[in-house]
């Protein structure tokens, strides 16, 4: 299979097949693609102002909801700035179009999944190409999503461990928790999500697992302590409250942000003046895939 990066400008798009080429483009924002598996999929790649190809660097998966955009959620979850602070590289993926909704699989291949595009092989395809071209820490890549794409971080957690240390999601949830979720190693997991959210349901039903139950098997997972550390603030309309459950295998912790009248968003409140874009770092930034960085 040959796969290549494209620069887009415009409407037009020509194949670059030096990888090379992109890294003498430097830092910054550039809308770009690969073909996988016969499909030319889409992203925005953003490289922190600090980028140094000298020092390995994290990148940070942010994932689209079901029918969102690249673009879109880029610009909702206000994360450039932070990369630019804490210098990790900031991937926005693109899912296909499913009757004109764009979407992210999160399911193997059955009544849970929503098309038949290979989306874990594209995120695979996209960590080894950015890799070739930037100097990529592999011990500390991140996935995150809002919505469709919190279930598809559930799932590269799941069925993809090898390449991920830790995984955020917002307002969505973890579709499969039998035995077919392995991660393969302590894996870190954040999740945010409210009390009022109409489609994705806090306490769970007949479709959606419950944010609880998705966060009690995390902790069991990680065998840490079953007690949580538990923090409240209020943020504006609603009440933020923060469990941590600590001592987990090789330090990992799970975190989980309940937020009180809180509905189907990537939430604008902040936690101890922190976004929720923060917060995910704060959190996914502690771990490698060994565990906590010491």
């Amino acid at each position: 299979m040959t796969v290549f990066l494209t620069l887009l400008f415009g409407c037009a798009s020509e194949p670059n097949p030096d990888i090379n080429t992109v890294q003498e483009h430097s830092v910054g924002e550039r809308a770009l693609s690969i073909e996988h598996n016969g499909v030319v999929r889409d992203f925005i790649l953003y490289v922190p102002s600090q980028y140094d190809s000298a020092i390995p660097t994290p990148l940070f998966f942010n994932f689209h909801g079901f029918g969102g955009t690249s673009e879109g959620q880029m610009q909702w979850v206000q994360m450039n700035d932070l990369a630019d602070q804490e210098n990790f590289i900031l991937v926005f993926p693109q899912g296909t179009d499913l009757d004109g909704s764009s979407h992210w699989n999160a399911a193997d291949m059955g009544g849970d999944n929503k098309s038949d595009a290979e989306d874990k092989g594209f995120v695979i395809e996209l960590i080894e190409q950015i890799g070739r071209a930037y100097n990529v820490d592999e011990d500390r890549v991140y996935a995150a999503g809002y919505s469709n794409g919190g279930f598809f971080s559930y799932y590269l957690a799941c069925t993809a461990g090898e390449h991920f240390a830790a995984i955020a999601s917002v307002s969505g949830t973890h579709l499969d928790l039998g035995g077919s979720c392995n991660p393969g190693h302590p894996m870190g997991m954040i999740n945010l999500h409210g009390t009022q959210d109409g489609v994705v349901p806090y306490s769970g039903g007949e479709y959606y697992t419950s944010t609880q139950d998705v966060v009690d098997w995390w902790v069991n997972y990680n065998g840490a302590q079953t007690t949580p550390e538990i923090a409240i603030e209020e943020s504006g309309r609603v009440t933020i409250e923060q469990y941590v459950y600590p001592a987990g295998e090789n330090g990992v912790s799970i975190e989980h942000y309940k937020f009180i009248g809180g509905e189907h968003v990537w939430f604008e409140e902040l936690f101890n003046g922190r976004s929720s874009g923060e917060l995910i770092w704060d959190y996914v930034s502690q771990y490698n895939r060994s565990g906590r960085i010491e």
